[in-house]
């Protein structure tokens, strides 16, 4: 009797177990790396480096926000700024990119990623552009590197303290050492499938996703349980690294655009856009009227142009 009341104990979280792999193999196999696997001193990177058409224009380096990979502004970006080598990567922890422990939810630790990738591949200096929870990994390179930093470029910034410091009961969740691991083995790899096209909406809105978004910048390959954490870590985390960070950001001398959406829902312009243009001097603050907070899809067109102007204040 003992044991027959037993099995199911055993066989639900074993089936689970089972489900998150396939459901990780599956993605891994939809969304091959489709970059280089960069290996630094300790971790390997995925970077895909497209080069430009002039060797002389200024690189720039694009690093995506929480809950994404380099597929994301890859889609929007990727045939733009042609004449410019353009560097896409992985965060540490995100798509194909390894992580080295909790450490690495520090933007400026992944600021000092991107150094890293920028010696890696022999360039001096680039343009960093950062999307969300991007944004702080750019500031902390305006900050932490700012001999490298050619120019600084904000999208839909998540950057300074907010009051409060709500963050989502799923990503405390998802950081915390115990109940973490069962919901990141067991409930996102499966549960989260049937969430994820909601969650795009909700991420756009009032703005529609591009067609087909999902598959093609590999959304799936979040639902890992491994980058699921370190997603989670990141965003957790961010108030608190923040907090310290922000105080230097009137040390960054490159020049700055700073884009944000008036109805961004998703991250305080406010706090965030406004606090950048506020605490770094000679920055510029573009407001797209009606736009969310994924300006790079829903105002492709007018960001570019946003950037080449940026790009020829620095080529000047």
């Amino acid at each position: 009797m003992i044991s027959a009341w037993l099995a199911p104990a055993f066989l639900v979280p074993a089936g689970a177990a089972v489900a998150s792999r396939l459901s990780a193999r599956a993605a891994e196999a939809a969304h091959p790396p489709i970059g280089e696997l960069l290996a630094l001193a300790d971790r390997t990177v995925h970077v895909v480096d497209r080069p430009g058409a002039d060797p002389t224009a200024t690189p720039l380096v694009f690093v995506h926000g929480a809950s994404g990979n380099a597929r994301d502004p890859m889609l929007a970006f990727a045939e733009a700024l042609a004449r410019h080598r353009l560097i896409f990567l992985d965060r540490p922890g995100h798509g194909w990119s390894s992580r080295c422990g909790p450490d690495d939810a520090r933007p400026t630790t992944q600021a000092g990623v991107v150094a890293e990738i920028l010696d890696a591949l022999g360039i001096d200096r680039a343009i960093v552009v950062g999307h969300s929870w991007g944004g702080s990994v750019a500031a902390a390179f305006g900050v932490h590197h700012p001999d490298r930093a050619a120019g600084l470029v904000f999208l839909a910034p998540a950057t300074h303290p907010w009051p409060g410091a709500v963050i989502d009961i799923l990503y405390r969740l998802s950081a915390a050492p115990i109940a973490g691991t069962l919901l990141d083995r067991f409930v996102v790899p499966t549960v989260g499938r049937l969430l994820v096209d909601g969650s795009i909406a909700g991420v756009f809105a009032p703005d529609p996703p591009p067609a087909d978004y999902r598959r093609a910048i590999g959304v799936d390959l979040l639902l890992r349980p491994e980058q699921w954490r370190a997603n989670a870590e990141d965003v957790h985390r961010l108030h608190a690294q923040v907090s310290e960070l922000s105080p230097r950001y009137p040390e960054i001398s490159a020049p700055t655009l700073i884009v944000s959406g008036t109805r961004d829902a998703i991250v305080r312009a406010d706090i965030h856009a406004e606090g950048l243009a506020k605490d770094i001097a000679g920055s510029r603050l573009v407001w797209l009227d009606g736009i969310g907070h994924m300006p790079h899809h829903a105002a492709r067109e007018r960001v570019i142009e946003e950037i080449e102007g940026l790009i020829a204040e620095v080529e000047a």
